[in-house]
């Protein structure tokens, strides 16, 4: 109805316009008629909404089609690579088509309120430094998630790949972060190049990812008041590693998205190639956390692994957990 100014465009039958006249349509067949609407940008922050309609008159009778489209102007970066210091503000929302890649010795400081939105094939590959300096308020945390918010697909698990900390990455902290719907909301691999953890993570919600939560092979984490939850893998910490986790709930509940049939928790000081363990130092603590699942496969929340005769310090203090049988050689648990 908004006709050639309308923001929509309409293909008929395989034919573009914006009115169409005269069509037959035989017993028991159909047209088809497609609608696509193009915004050009625009400097406004706010979601906005674009309306319009189609009327079909047929027969003598006369019907009209509702159009809808939401919209946001957005920061949109194809295979983004951070060569030097950046800092990102919640001026407008941040959409990572390709990839997003975080130079060594480079650092991006994402500030309180941004919202990353990932494409599918999109993952976020830090070989430097990520800060991201979320606040408790929920509009200023900083989201990573998908850039599908349609229903149904906002809420699929596996929208986009994660986060992966590489070789030589250190000193990544998040405050307040959520981040939600990956294949593996964070992937770690290695020892930290410095002293310090190679990724801090402090009142984040880690939920809704497919194959794992947090998954890291002889790396290092430091967790703080931390949700991870309804993940394939919650906590898969394998080949060693250093790792503390305080006050932190690791709960997976099965759902049709989601099933659930891995521990919430595995540690190990090994990983098996070619049938052969391979091993590495491990220390780990989990101070006054939660581990539990329901309506899965799992009768022990919590399986801790040891092979070979490497450092193993596995200290489990104050926690809840899910189990049947208590992994008892192999952890350490304060008499209290």
């Amino acid at each position: 109805m908004g006709g050639l100014s309308s923001s929509y465009k309409m293909n008929v039958n395989g034919v573009a316009g914006a009115q169409f006249n005269n069509l037959e349509i035989n017993a028991n067949d159909s047209l088809y008629v497609f609608v696509q609407v193009n915004i050009a940008p625009t400097a406004g922050s706010l979601p906005f909404i674009i309306r319009d309609s189609i009327q079909v008159s047929y027969n003598g009778n006369n019907r009209k089609v509702q159009l809808e489209a939401w919209g946001q102007n957005a920061n949109f970066f194809r295979d983004k690579v951070v060569t030097a210091n950046e800092t990102w503000n919640n001026n407008l929302p941040y959409v990572i088509l390709g990839s997003l890649t975080v130079n060594a010795n480079q650092t991006l400081t994402i500030n309180k309120g941004c919202r990353i939105h990932a494409h599918a094939d999109a993952p976020i590959i830090v070989n430097g430094t990520l800060l991201v300096n979320g606040l408790k308020n929920a509009l200023d945390r900083v989201y990573f998630i998908g850039d599908r918010l349609d229903d149904p697909y906002k809420d699929f698990p596996s929208s986009w790949p994660g986060i992966f900390f590489l070789g030589t990455p250190k000193d990544n902290v998040f405050n307040y972060a959520v981040i939600k719907n990956a294949y593996q909301a964070f992937g770690l691999q290695n020892p930290s190049p410095n002293a310090n953890p190679k990724t801090t993570l402090n009142e984040c919600v880690i939920d809704n990812a497919y194959d794992s939560g947090i998954i890291s092979l002889n790396s290092s984490v430091r967790a703080r008041n931390c949700l991870i939850s309804n993940c394939g893998k919650n906590l898969f910490l394998v080949k060693g590693g250093d790792y503390q986790f305080t006050h932190c709930t690791v709960v997976t509940y099965a759902n049709r998205l989601i099933e659930h049939k891995d521990p919430v928790l595995v540690v190990s000081n090994f990983v098996t190639v070619n049938n052969n363990p391979v091993t590495a130092n491990l220390n780990a603590v989990f101070r006054n956390c939660i581990f539990w699942g329901e309506n899965g496969l799992v009768d022990n929340e919590v399986v801790v692994a040891k092979s070979g005769n490497t450092t193993f310090n596995v200290n489990f203090d104050y926690n809840l957990w899910k189990v049947q049988t208590t992994p008892s050689k192999y952890y350490q648990q304060p008499d209290h």
